[in-house]
């Protein structure tokens, strides 16, 4: 080794010493008298009046604004039971546990599939021909519809079967779900009766009440793992019950045999398509999966809606036109937004952003356009001028509205990045619900108002929860990142330090010394079906009578509660399991921390980089363990942010190289 002609090696070799760091500027402490924090607590109370008392005057105005343009009181009325429905949706979501959030969302995505009541409707209004194949605009949007929505429903009930049958422990006690048979048989019954003998208008009423009460259920139940497979049977009851209703109101309407014969064969397709894709979705697929579901209620909406208007065109007051044109902007969102989430969750697409300049103008100018397009559509006095008659008008602005709304929701989620995916995925979730409630004022259907209001909710809540625990606003996150910088981010930190490469033989040596094991697992554990040899490890070194926990960011896979379905699916019981608020603290007091995996969420950078993609992300502090080990690929291998984890950098990291599935079967053979 020589520097400028001069060797160096072996006696004028200097170690490096990194410079100390500069000295912290003392925190000058004020101490606050009683009288100014008495003040400062009446100011913060003050702006939270403030806040409060905006929400309520704009909620008040909204009502009013509804009440003047009402067209009867039946619409009133509908409104009361949305926003009943809706704040019964609101407490019970809030009461699902962490782990159980990806069951909740198959769940809600399941019962979204009620988009078929619409299609169902539009199949049994109007004249048939007599034949199987529908003879009018309207009647193929009822057909789209109603072929949409089976799928939906078959494949996200059967996946949530299949998630929820994972966490089921051997020492749990059996369900005998077979006894609820009796009461579903006496509400079928009933209705089969009242159908025969009369009255069928108000007995369809009072089961589709017992629909929106089984939903809202089934969401309660998810509250609990004990409790969530029959959660998940009350919301198969819940559809099952609101497509019974639907059934006898096709009746009520004079649907012919034709109509019930379309429903049954396009109901039997969609339903066994939706199973078939079901029964190959593993937990490491649920993300695009669901993501592929949400498109199709997107569409079933969309479809919904314009033959709401095709079959009624020229028929229809203010409020139920305005109800048609925003299903359709909701539904288009929906729709290609989820086709693009699918696309980035699927590897089909860069999860990098899309980044085009003046995006947060573009999405303004199409909202604005979509707008002035209601405005048109309920309005088509409006281009009188430009001598086009109000059906065309009408017809071409919904047209219009269809195609907009269907760029936007690309545009959107397109312009967020991989890291934000499983928010995008709980915002789509939510989109669902508000289509279908826009759709239930369309269609005057309570039953469809109700279970909108749960699945919007639902999502909304989920959407808060993940934005919380990511740092991320969401408000930016549903405007497909406005507010933030389309330029690329700052030079990021320099990596300083050596890695330090381990092996499987001295994490072993480091595990029997230990007495407190952390095990973080990532996306990567999915990716590897890592998941056995991992659920193995935990229980040898739990039988040596280590202290053995598993640590779950609240974001780590591609969707909310995916690692926990993935460790339930290898029988780690779920009481070993941990979320990030739970054992962020307990890192310092912890001998060993094994990742797998994991890299954005246990990433230094998100607390200490402010150039860094996921600055501001509360991350799981593995790096205070005393001992950590990280199973990577190669150093080079990033997260979904695409950039380096800082940590591998660490004194007390050791790096494991290999695939991960690889590496943990060798350390169980190990130990």
């Amino acid at each position: 080794i020589a520097y400028d002609g001069v060797a160096r090696w072996p006696d004028k070799i200097t170690p490096f010493s990194p410079p100390p760091p500069p000295p912290k500027a003392a925190d000058d402490a004020v101490e606050l008298s009683e009288e100014e924090l008495l003040l400062a607590a009446n100011e913060q109370q003050k702006a939270d009046f403030i806040r409060n008392a905006g929400i309520a005057s704009a909620a008040s105005f909204a009502l009013l604004a509804f009440g003047f343009n009402a067209g009867s009181s039946d619409d009133v009325s509908l409104l009361a039971t949305f926003a009943l429905a809706g704040l019964a949706g609101y407490q019970v979501v809030w009461g699902v546990a962490p782990a159980l959030h990806s069951p909740l969302m198959a769940v809600t995505n399941a019962i979204s599939g009620m988009t078929a009541v619409g299609g169902m409707l539009l199949l049994a209004d109007g004249s048939q021909s007599g034949g199987l194949i529908p003879d009018s605009p309207s009647h193929w949007m009822g057909a789209i519809a109603t072929l949409l929505s089976f799928v939906n429903i078959a494949g996200g009930f059967l996946i949530t079967v299949k998630m929820l049958d994972l966490f089921k422990r051997p020492e749990d006690p059996n369900d005998y779900f077979e006894f609820y048979a009796i009461p579903s048989a006496v509400l079928v019954g009933g209705l089969g009766a009242a159908y025969l003998g009369g009255n069928l208008e108000n007995v369809s009423g009072t089961v589709s009440i017992a629909a929106a009460i089984c939903c809202i259920a089934a969401i309660a139940g998810l509250a609990d793992q004990k409790t969530a497979r029959t959660g998940n049977v009350l919301g198969i009851a819940g559809v099952s019950f609101g497509l019974a209703s639907t059934l006898g109101d096709m009746s009520i309407l004079g649907a012919e045999a034709a109509g019930f014969q379309q429903v049954a064969i396009l109901g039997g397709v969609g339903a066994t398509a939706g199973a078939v894709v079901a029964s190959r979705v593993g937990p490491t697929e649920l993300p695009q999966t669901v993501a592929a579901f949400h498109s199709l209620v997107g569409l079933a909406a969309m479809a919904g809606a314009a033959g709401e208007y095709l079959g009624n065109a020229g028929n229809l007051d203010t409020g139920t036109l305005a109800a048609i044109y925003l299903a359709v902007f909701i539904g288009g969102i929906t729709f290609t937004g989820s086709i693009i989430a699918f696309s980035k969750l699927s590897g089909m697409m860069s999860s990098s952003p899309l980044q085009l300049p003046g995006r947060d103008q573009l999405n303004l100018g199409m909202v604005s356009t979509i707008a002035l397009g209601m405005a048109a559509f309920l309005n088509p006095a409006m281009v009188d001028s430009a001598g086009i008659d109000p059906d065309t008008a009408q017809l071409a602005s919904l047209t219009f509205s269809a195609i907009l709304s269907s760029i936007l929701g690309l545009h959107l989620v397109a312009s967020i990045g991989g890291p934000d995916m499983p928010v995008v995925i709980t915002v789509l979730n939510s989109y669902s619900g508000w289509a279908l409630v826009a759709e239930g004022f369309l269609l005057g259907n309570s039953l469809l108002a109700q279970v909108g209001a749960l699945i919007g909710f639902s999502g909304a809540i989920l959407t808060w929860i993940m934005c919380e625990a990511m740092g991320r606003s969401i408000t930016s996150v549903i405007l497909g990142g406005a507010g933030t910088s389309t330029a690329a981010p700052g030079e990021a930190a320099e990596m300083e330090g050596e890695v330090t490469i381990g092996s499987v033989d001295n994490l072993v040596e480091t595990l029997l010394e230990a007495d407190s094991i952390m095990i973080v697992p990532g996306y990567g554990l999915a990716v590897a079906q890592a998941q056995f040899a991992v659920a193995d490890i935990a229980k040898k070194l739990k039988a040596m009578g280590k202290k053995v926990r598993f640590g779950i960011h609240p974001v780590a896979g591609r969707m909310p509660g995916q690692l926990n379905v993935l460790l339930a699916e290898a029988s780690v019981p779920y009481d070993m399991v941990f979320e990030m608020d739970e054992i962020n603290d307990d890192f310092e007091d912890t001998d060993v921390t094994i990742v797998i995996g994991a890299s954005d969420t246990v990433s230094s950078a998100a607390e200490d980089d402010p150039n860094c993609s996921i600055y501001g992300m509360p991350v799981l502090r593995v790096w205070k363990s005393k001992n950590v080990f990280v199973s990577k690929r190669n150093i080079g291998s990033t997260g979904y942010a695409g950039m380096q984890n800082p940590i591998l950098y660490k004194e007390n990291v050791e790096v494991v190289l290999g695939d991960a599935h690889d590496t943990c079967e060798a350390l169980r053979s190990a130990l």
